[in-house]
């Protein structure tokens, strides 16, 4: 795997979208460039989930300014994470089209978890050596995540659905902030996070740590105050609360280290903080300077030295779901020697392949019937660190389509379905026909010859007639092709 010198991360946060670039020298990173735009995306959601028109285009002409930053640098190099306010938007997906041709980069939704164990990741690096077991909380704008971990690894991760803009929208949306609201507000954070308190508690981590803006901007407001001599602490809490119902309303707030940027937002993040420091039990909590995006370098990083995460993950849900190795083994050699005698797929076809095939049993620890639909449920939905949605549903695509009717699936009935997924489903298709017996297939000589619309498979003169099962099971499957409006010859 290729090697690169400079790395690039986009954060589309739920507040702020944010590019980091980085120098790489050995394992390290160095800051390059780092740029901030607060384009509030969680504020443009209205009731009916939808990201209103002002609020894209605000998000577009702030893409468009990054996109001219990361021009020269090698697209595998650069990666764009969406978090809360994308994974939640009805119309996300139009939204991400129009975004990813503003910023010229694929952009990937990560599910929650997956977000909290980048922020972990990023926090981490940034931290002096410990052996103790840290709690790190980051407040977005839509989401809070909650990670447990020691070193650089994460052991819990869990997000919440609750940020600074969703919380202040909810309580304080005319800008008025008195006890009652205040009150309303700090009870619903605690109400959501009464669900996770035994996994997060005070006797489970020894350091508490705060990530992002929330947590940087009530340091500065208690530090600056004379309110803490160093981080966020309860009594520092309770004097800005106090400040905050004096204040009566936003607008007339006027605190050292309030930005003119965060003002609109303070009063939900304080909320949540306050609830999480009475839920937990935190009495002081340290603010790292780094976050999210400095995780999605560090996971970038890691790939490119085959510490890739995804690779650990396919690994473990290997072991999880107790899937027959040898037999993933048997159809993974062969899909690649299909793919190899094909012409030959990019470096993330083959990954992709090679996933798909360790993986595409592991629906059979639900149920033998249907496996393949399990498989799919599973990849789709399951929490799979390193993955994104997009890596997710494609992964599920290819354990869906593995067997049975072509036409069934959406992908293919709509015709959205690119040339390279058609062949990674076609490939895993024959690499599992060819494994039916779950022996070694002893596969002779093979060609395979492709086009977005023919498959042609030609095997050995005299290999399958003595393998009548074969042959019936690959005639059934040039059926299955041919109703799906592509040609498959067999020869």
């Amino acid at each position: 795997m290729k090697t690169y010198d400079t790395l690039a991360a986009v954060d589309l946060g739920s507040n702020s979208f944010r590019l980091e670039v980085a120098r790489v020298a050995g394992d390290q990173l160095y800051p390059l460039d780092s740029l901030k735009e607060t384009v509030r995306l969680a504020g443009g959601l209205g009731e009916d989930k939808r990201l209103d028109e002002a609020t894209q285009e605000r998000a577009l002409a702030c893409l468009q300014r990054f996109g001219e930053r990361l021009r020269g640098l090698s697209p595998e190099a650069i990666r764009c994470i969406g978090t809360s306010a994308l994974r939640v938007a009805r119309n996300a997906g139009e939204f991400i089209s129009r975004a990813e041709a503003a910023l010229g980069h694929p952009i990937e939704i990560v599910a929650g978890r997956e977000e909290a164990r980048l922020i972990y990741l990023g926090v981490a690096h940034s931290l002096s050596f410990s052996p103790d077991r840290r709690l790190v909380v980051d407040i977005g704008g839509g989401s809070t995540e909650f990670i447990v971990g020691q070193g650089l690894k994460p052991h819990e991760c869990e997000s919440l659905h609750m940020g600074c803009i969703n919380f202040s929208t909810r309580f304080f949306a005319d800008g008025v902030v008195d006890k009652s609201a205040l009150k309303a507000a700090e009870t619903a954070a605690r109400v959501e996070i009464e669900r996770i308190v035994k996994v997060f508690s005070r006797s489970n981590w020894q350091q508490a740590v705060g990530s992002s803006g929330t947590a940087r901007a009530l340091r500065e407001i208690l530090e600056q105050n004379g309110w803490s001599t160093r981080g966020i602490t309860v009594d520092g809490l309770a004097q800005l609360r106090a400040q905050l119902i004096k204040a009566g309303r936003l607008d007339a707030l006027d605190l050292a280290g309030l930005t003119r940027d965060r003002r609109p937002v303070i009063a939900g993040g304080f909320a949540i903080m306050a609830g999480i420091f009475a839920e937990l039990e935190i009495e002081h909590m340290d603010v790292a300077e780094t976050a999210m995006r400095e995780g999605i370098l560090y996971d970038l990083l890691g790939r490119f030295h085959k510490h890739d995460m995804r690779e650990a993950t396919v690994g473990e849900f290997m072991r999880r779901y107790h899937i027959d190795t040898l037999q993933a083994k048997r159809v993974r050699q062969v899909a690649m020697k299909l793919l190899a005698v094909a012409g030959g797929g990019n470096e993330n076809d083959v990954r992709f392949l090679d996933w798909a095939a360790r993986l595409h049993e592991i629906g059979l620890m639900v149920s033998h019937g249907g496996y393949h639909r399990h498989s799919g449920y599973i990849l789709e939905h399951a929490d799979m660190p390193g993955f994104s949605r997009t890596d997710q549903a494609r992964l599920a695509l290819l354990a869906r389509a593995q067997r049975g009717v072509l036409t069934k699936l959406p992908a293919f009935s709509s015709g959205t379905m690119s040339d390279s997924e058609r062949l990674l489903v076609w490939l895993l298709r024959q690499a599992v026909i060819l494994c039916r017996s779950r022996a070694e297939p002893s596969l002779p000589e093979v060609k395979v010859d492709v086009s977005s619309k023919r498959f042609r498979l030609i095997l050995s003169e005299g290999w399958l007639e003595s393998r009548p099962l074969t042959q019936r099971a690959l005639e059934e499957e040039a059926a299955y092709w041919q109703s799906a409006g592509i040609k498959y010859q067999l020869s």
